[in-house]
């Protein structure tokens, strides 16, 4: 069976993206309500309303919302449930400048973004008529109005299912999460109740990897996500005075040249290799302008995984941060001593040490040294900061801590303290080792043959979704004890950040990335690619549905 669905999964697509729902904004309500009245009006939630939810999330700084809907089949009386899973927030779009106000508007804006020096082939995909322009239509408000579609028309069909179809739409997943982890809660109570969730679809996007490439993707797994972050103290001195110096700006740019853009720093497993680390942070704490060298800079980047635990990223880039410090001190004394010689000095070797700690390193050395006075203060410390400034920036607590910290350092000699500060994206691996792995990739591969002869381009299947998504909250491949490290390294784990182990591996389901096709993701000209994205997308997904729980 083939479904007819392009023109309804445009209509809910372009109301979607219409809601101008920026993540961190009253938007986010505004678009889960969207969704919410849309379920309210089908003659199935109107019979069941108590299978359809709007709820708050928990532990958030912002009023935002999830909408689940539940549909239960009618054709047996089996309990197995799977998860369609999407994310209704947008980022930014500052980026579009005097376009701003057009952004959310899918008819009007392409007329406009024609009229900027854009690249040829953003105006030939314009004047292609193939492609949904606007802030969310690929990233990924297409997808949600796909699963939208299905749920509709399982709702009135329920007789072709023998299980649950349990249909999420979260907010909150381009910055920490909020919206997917208040849903683990609700999933983990449905369990409770009987439900034996099977697995999980999300519809997040997919882009070329390169303008020649025209492969459609699917993806098994996930790809994980770590922020390395790196504390830099130097020594400070007047400018005129800068061999006397440590200049921790000096530190920070040379880890970031062994570090960015650095394919040593690749992970690879089953044949996939993921993008190396970018530096997505580096200043110091300056806040005016002195004539002073800095006191202290901080970095921090991304960091991929497929098969990589929190030890083995620590290592890697515990090792790089020697590197550098060793980098540094060789640079400067060669610079010294050239300085030295043309200027008439003596030269003598500068004072420089490396000291290079993680941050569960540091925190035991100064636990020794000053005993439980030291951590009594530090707890206290972060929970008022957290509660002072629940909106925080989860990188700023991070580095406020270990500032905090180095307060109580009896060495103030230059040091670089590592630690992980951002919510911690799990890694998926899929193997087939698993009954319900075997089961969601057989499914989904039979799904990709039967539409294939609808698709005018190849639908090629990869082992890990290859950008952050909600995926990686729905399983894990790390160990407890992997996650016992991460905790021991993150400063804000306890008074900001939990990850809440329970909640996921109570879930536990593989997952697979049936998502939107386009370009430009996060970008002015983002756009969706509308016959993959509204009809065979939404297919793929049917019959993986189908197959199993039809």
């Amino acid at each position: 069976m083939y479904l007819n669905c392009f023109d309804e999964v445009e209509f809910i697509t372009k109301e979607l993206v219409k809601v101008p729902s920026v993540v961190k904004t009253s938007g986010e309500a505004d678009c889960a309500k969207k969704i919410y009245d849309y379920y309210k009006e089908l003659p199935y939630f109107k019979q069941n309303p108590d299978q359809l939810k709007m709820v708050q999330t928990v532990e958030d700084e912002i009023e935002r919302y999830i909408v689940i809907a539940h549909v239960k089949g009618t054709k047996g009386n089996s309990n197995k449930a799977l998860i369609l899973m999407g994310h209704l927030d947008t980022v930014g779009v500052d980026d579009f400048g005097s376009l701003k106000e057009y952004a959310f508007d899918p008819d009007r804006l392409p007329e406009f973004l024609k009229e900027k020096k854009l690249d040829e082939e953003v105006l030939e995909d314009i004047d292609s008529g193939e492609y949904m322009f606007g802030r969310g239509a690929l990233d990924m408000k297409s997808g949600v109005a796909g699963q939208m579609y299905l749920t509709k028309y399982f709702s009135e069909n329920p007789e072709k299912l023998d299980g649950h179809l349990i249909t999420l739409a979260a907010c909150d997943e381009e910055d920490n999460s909020h919206g997917v982890l208040t849903a683990l809660k609700v999933f983990r109570q449905m369990k409770e109740e009987g439900l034996e969730f099977i697995g999980c679809i999300n519809a997040d996007y997919s882009t070329p990897y390169h303008k020649e490439d025209e492969n459609r993707y699917i993806y098994f797994g996930t790809i994980g996500k770590l922020l390395p972050s790196f504390y830099v103290t130097g020594e400070e001195a007047h400018v005129g005075q800068a061999f006397s110096s440590l200049d921790p700006n000096l530190l920070v740019a040379e880890l970031t040249r062994l570090i960015s853009y650095n394919p040593e720093l690749c992970d690879e497993s089953q044949g996939e290799v993921t993008i190396p680390p970018v530096s997505l942070k580096q200043s110091d704490f300056k806040d005016k302008y002195t004539v002073q060298t800095a006191l202290a800079a901080y970095s921090y980047y991304n960091f991929f995984t497929y098969s990589m635990t929190p030890l083995d990223v620590m290592n890697k880039i515990k090792a790089k941060g020697e590197e550098a410090f060793d980098n540094v001190i060789q640079y400067l004394n060669n610079s010294y001593k050239e300085f030295c010689k043309r200027a008439g000095h003596i030269y003598k070797e500068l004072p420089w040490q490396k000291r290079v700690y993680t941050w569960d390193e540091f925190y035991n050395e100064l636990h020794t040294i000053h005993g439980d006075r030291f951590k009594v203060y530090m707890d206290s410390f972060g929970r008022e900061l957290n509660q002072e400034n629940p909106a925080m920036d989860l990188r700023e607590f991070s580095v406020r801590m270990v500032e905090e910290a180095w307060k109580w350092s009896i060495d103030k000699s230059p040091a670089i303290i590592i630690y992980f500060s951002s919510t911690y994206n799990a890694r998926i691996e899929m193997t087939g080792s698993t009954e319900r792995e075997r089961k969601l990739m057989d499914s989904v591969n039979k799904s990709i043959a039967s539409v294939q002869e609808y698709s005018d381009k190849p639908i090629v299947t990869k082992m890990f979704y290859p950008y952050i998504s909600d995926s990686s909250f729905m399983s894990m491949s790390d160990s407890p004890e992997d996650l016992l490290y991460l905790e021991k390294n993150m400063p804000a784990w306890g008074p900001k950040y939990v990850h809440n182990v329970e909640d996921v591996m109570a879930i536990d389901v593989p997952v697979v990335n049936i998502g939107t096709y386009g370009k430009d993701g996060h970008k002015m000209a983002e756009r969706v690619h509308m016959k993959y994205t509204f009809e065979t997308v939404p297919n793929i997904t049917y019959n993986t549905i189908m197959a199993l729980l039809g």
